[in-house]
């Protein structure tokens, strides 16, 4: 879950990246308009998976041994 998560985050920030240096909507771009079904639910995820990206923040991180 954390993984496809990050996926999705890294997805949304390229998206936000283009939004603003070139006025460009990649997801509204390939699904249709920002109105379009499949472009909110693509939105929806995103978001969503930012909300799971926060838990990442506070979890202990496991370290490796060290040889």
């Amino acid at each position: 879950m954390d993984r496809v998560s990050l996926i999705l985050v890294i997805i949304g920030a390229i998206n936000w990246l283009l939004v603003g240096l070139f006025q460009f909507d990649a997801v509204a771009w390939l699904c249709g308009g920002q109105a379009a079904l499949f472009s909110r639910i693509i939105y929806s995820l995103v978001g969503l998976a930012g909300l799971w990206s926060i838990s990442l923040l506070f979890r202990e991180r496991a370290t490796a041994p060290v040889k």
